[in-house]
């Protein structure tokens, strides 16, 4: 049978249920994945002073042919888009500015120093979303920026945060659409503190010098992200979850989620529908910690699922900005972006081919046997036809076909760098 004949066969099992699944392609086509452009090059960044990976972050493995340009870069991750079906976003780190060879400190960056990612984004349809980059540098040396006791330090930080925010209200006036500026920094202590208050009081006195100027919401869009341990933090994070969610909703800031950031029987789908409550929007940063937060590659797993169904059950497509944050240096890079990519849009895909309201309404009958059956059963469902007639809709390879244009590039482009 032909991809075509096994989707409209496939179409009739969830159409009995009252699923329109056109609809459902069509809905998906509309949902953008911020794809973050440091899985390409390893957290290195393009300063001329480049400095060592730290912060907490760790990124293992030598696959050969990472990028070592910011054209190389935009190179590979034009690759990897076409091989994701739909129009997405690309998330920028302060370290990936092209300043000309000339060294331009953090708290100096304007966004000249990101034309060529503009030029680059319009003429692939993208949006651009930014991150201020606070770790690998020297005045983080000591696991310590916002927060610092050093008041030169923290403000080199602060500024360096606000050159970041006007970064992205310039991305989004020339992209027309508005960038998400998330702040995350890697302060904490990898030992019991004996004082946590007056850390967390600088980071939010901080936060309010960062964010005194008011930018227009269609221009930027900021958020806080939060963690709850790292490598070098592990008893003690001054941007814990309380400390984000708290200020979020105290200032109308949208609170990020990564879901490495949390201890590994925390789930960030248990949070997604208390946090809807009270936020009018809230972001994700989508990885797999594997023990700690580690950032692999994302599959599809149950977490992944269950993040997707709870933002589909709850009419949230248009609320949550779903980024990705992972970073493997053990395999392809480019192969890497498009596994995890394509899987946090299989998982949307599976969560908009599901009878959310059948199954509400058996929950609140307290019909749990028939609910638990449908729930098992629609695992099964052949959801697998109608993700290939997406891709083949979308122009992009089906199921595996990509890895040999991956193999491809590698021998001709990645391997001879």
């Amino acid at each position: 049978m032909t991809i075509k004949e096994n989707y409209e066969l496939a179409k009739q099992s969830y159409e009995k249920w009252g699923i329109q699944v056109d609809e459902v392609l069509e809905t998906l086509k509309k949902v953008p994945v911020s794809i973050h452009c440091w899985q390409g090059d390893d957290v290195t960044g393009f300063e001329v002073n480049q400095r060592e990976l730290s912060g907490g972050i760790d990124v293992t493995g030598n696959y050969p042919g990472k990028a070592t340009t910011a054209a190389e870069l935009r190179q590979d991750l034009e690759k990897a888009l076409s091989f994701i079906p739909g129009k997405h976003r690309v998330n920028l780190h302060a370290i990936y500015a092209e300043t000309n060879g000339e060294v331009v400190e953090r708290d100096e960056l304007e966004p000249k120093h990101f034309e060529n990612w503009v030029a680059w984004a319009k003429e692939q349809g993208l949006g651009l979303d930014f991150n201020p980059t606070l770790f690998s540098h020297e005045k983080a040396a000591d696991g310590l920026t916002l927060s610092h006791p050093d008041e030169k330090i923290r403000q080199f930080w602060i500024d360096h945060c606000i050159k970041s925010r006007k970064i992205g209200e310039y991305f989004g006036k020339e992209l027309g659409t508005p960038c998400l500026t998330n702040v995350w920094i890697p302060d904490g202590y990898k030992d019991i503190p004996s004082d946590r208050l007056t850390p967390r009081r600088r980071l939010k006195d901080a936060l309010d010098k960062i964010f005194a100027e008011k930018l227009n919401e269609s221009h930027n869009l900021d958020a806080v992200e939060s963690k709850v341990f790292g490598i070098g933090s592990e008893s003690y994070v001054v941007g814990s979850h309380e400390f984000y969610l708290g200020y979020a909703l105290k200032n109308n800031k949208i609170c990020l989620l990564d879901t490495g950031h949390y201890h590994p029987t925390e789930t960030v789908s248990n949070k997604i529908s208390s946090m809807l409550l009270y936020s009018d929007k809230l972001a994700l940063h989508v990885s797999r910690p594997v023990r700690w937060d580690s950032d692999h590659v994302v599959i599809l797993d149950d977490e992944l699922k269950e993040i997707a169904l709870e933002i589909v059950r709850n009419g949230a497509l248009d609320k949550v900005i779903i980024g990705l944050d992972f970073f493997d240096a053990s395999i392809n890079r480019i192969a890497a972006w498009t596994i995890g990519t394509r899987n946090m849009i299989k998982s949307l895909l599976y969560a908009l081919l599901i009878p959310h309201d059948h199954f509400r309404q058996l929950q609140e009958d307290g019909n749990f046997t028939e609910r638990l059956a449908l729930m098992e059963e629609f695992k099964t469902y052949p959801f697998g036809a109608i993700w290939d007639y997406y891709c083949e809709q979308m122009g992009v390879p089906v199921r595996e076909a990509w890895l040999q244009d991956v193999k491809a590039y590698e021998n001709e482009v990645l391997s001879k760098r």
